[in-house]
């Protein structure tokens, strides 16, 4: 039996923006790997510090992600062809000469450009994340043989719905309207108008792909276009290799921060679920999603839309991830971390708050004054700033139930042969949660802080000392704490006065307790 995937895919030629964010290169290394027959890869890749398109590829080509093709299928990396160009830029900043081999030759685009910052200013979420979908389709539209155009969305952009659906909802505004508004007013008008605009939205980022979506389905009666909204996407389950992440984005940025000590709390609500989705899953569902639509002998009357999530059949919460997270923390310790890693989570925001000022703030000013007394470079407050900007962002995601129909995704596995079964997985229920948990964190380790296993035994005599200074510190806080209390507070001195010779040679207390008897 053959694989109905690679059959289709045969000969086909595709266009990729995002090609060299994660889930571009994820996609590309699938395409290459299991679906070795594709006529070619256009990754459309701006040039980057310096760095033109073609050495960013060749760059590109090194990274651990591509080993098993630099191993076992080194052929197929000339099918991979750098595109100059960018999402920001009329027809994509695309040469005329390249620009018309696309038209001609390509027949699938994953549109999967974006800015994730979801902090982002609401002119940059606009500019990059509606208008920048708007050039790529109008470039699409010009594709002779195009029979798939998959647009990456997101399954948070609709806040204001208690159950997502798999349907594109309409807009809160007139996209055309807004991007026309944005055009003339200045970075800093649109700053002070995003609250307004928003509405329910809590970023630039899920509103802006609200927008694009809306978008999309506008043209939907010209193009074959599908929308798949993946959740949170987490490191890989198994392809190319267990736990492969490249950067800080979401959870794997909270497990690394507080795996260094720099994260020692965060609100949110642990017993509610966790939606995440590794991005090997998303990927394959993306394949097989575009080979869905390519297939259909005539279009529904609705665009297709497609939420990558567990919906229904989540059990895992955010209070179990972080409970694995610290215990792998422990057995696969980072190296120079800044304080033991004994962070958690809090449902109550002003607890929160008040942990983030004695937690994050007081010792940040503390390092940096330290560093100024040395004559270095300061460094800690603006990195806790930073922190407390995106915690203050994915909050909103963890202190919210969130609910998704998923029955378009779960249909994708019925329409696959045993073969394609086993090439492109998307069963979500296999996973068990502390092997992947691990994985992940070991993951951020090894691809992002770039730290070996090797170096273990070190870490963890870090860890230790860092334990006990942390063990030390608490006491000594609690300590001044109960003297400022005993201090002012008659009543609480008198009780403690009961307890004799053990209080009186508490360390601060005993001495504010019995200060009438000095």
């Amino acid at each position: 039996m053959t694989s109905q995937i690679n059959e289709w895919y045969k000969g086909r030629k595709v266009l990729i923006t995002g090609s060299s964010g994660l889930m571009g290169k994820v996609l590309i290394e699938k395409l290459l790997y299991s679906v070795p027959d594709i006529g070619c890869v256009y990754a459309l890749v701006r040039s980057k510090r310096g760095k033109s398109p073609e050495s960013r590829i060749e760059d590109m080509w090194k990274l651990p992600l591509f080993t098993r093709i630099r191993e076992e299928k080194p052929h197929v990396m000339k099918k991979l062809v750098a595109v100059p160009g960018d999402i920001i830029c009329d027809k994509l900043g695309i040469e005329q000469t390249k620009l018309e081999q696309i038209y001609n030759e390509v027949s699938v685009v994953f549109h999967f450009a974006a800015s994730l910052r979801l902090e982002a200013p609401l002119k940059e979420g606009l500019e990059m994340n509606t208008k920048g979908t708007m050039r790529v389709l109008e470039l699409s539209k010009n594709i002779k043989n195009l029979v798939a155009f998959v647009h990456l969305s997101t399954a948070f952009c609709y806040p204001d719905y208690e159950r997502l659906a798999e349907k594109v909802h309409d807009p809160p505004t007139d996209p055309e309207n807004v991007l026309q508004a944005a055009s003339w007013l200045t970075e800093q008008q649109l700053n002070i108008l995003a609250p307004s605009i928003y509405k329910k939205h809590p970023n630039s980022y899920t509103y802006s792909k609200r927008l694009a979506e809306a978008l999309v389905k506008e043209s939907y009666p010209q193009l074959p276009a599908v929308v798949v909204r993946p959740s949170i996407v987490t490191p890989a389950y198994k392809e190319p290799i267990a736990g492969w992440v490249d950067n800080l984005n979401g959870p794997i940025g909270l497990m690394v921060g507080a795996g260094k000590g720099v994260i020692r709390s965060m609100h949110c609500y642990g017993h509610y679920h966790a939606e995440v989705i590794p991005i090997d899953i998303a990927i394959n569902a993306i394949i097989v999603i575009s080979y869905k639509i390519g297939n259909q002998s005539e279009r529904p009357p609705e665009i297709p839309t497609f939420n990558l999530t567990t919906g229904d059949d989540r059990n895992t919460t955010w209070k179990e991830v972080l409970d694995i997270g610290k215990a792998t923390v422990r057995k696969y310790p980072f190296e120079g971390p800044l304080w033991y890693p004994n962070g958690n989570i809090r449902h109550n925001k002003f607890i929160h708050d008040l942990c983030v000022f004695f937690y994050h703030l007081v010792p940040a000013y503390f390092i940096d004054f330290l560093m100024f007394l040395f004559m270095q470079k300061r460094f800690m407050v603006r990195i806790q700033n930073r922190i407390s900007v995106g915690l203050e962002v994915l909050q909103y995601f963890t202190t919210r139930e969130w609910w998704f129909d998923t029955d378009n995704f779960k249909a994708l596995a019925t329409m696959l042969n045993p073969v394609d079964k086993e090439v492109f997985p998307m069963d979500l229920s296999v996973i068990e949660d502390e092997p992947y948990i691990e994985s992940c964190m070991i993951g951020g380790k090894l691809y992002c802080m770039k730290e070996k296993l090797e170096n273990l035994p070190k870490a963890r005599l870090q860890n230790n000392i860092l334990y006990v200074l942390d063990k030390i510190t608490t006491v000594f806080f609690y300590l001044i704490l109960l003297y400022w209390v005993v201090l002012y507070c008659a009543p609480v001195r008198e009780v403690l006065s009961y307890g004799g010779p053990f209080v009186r040679y508490l360390p601060l207390v005993g001495k504010a307790v019995f200060k009438n008897d000095l």
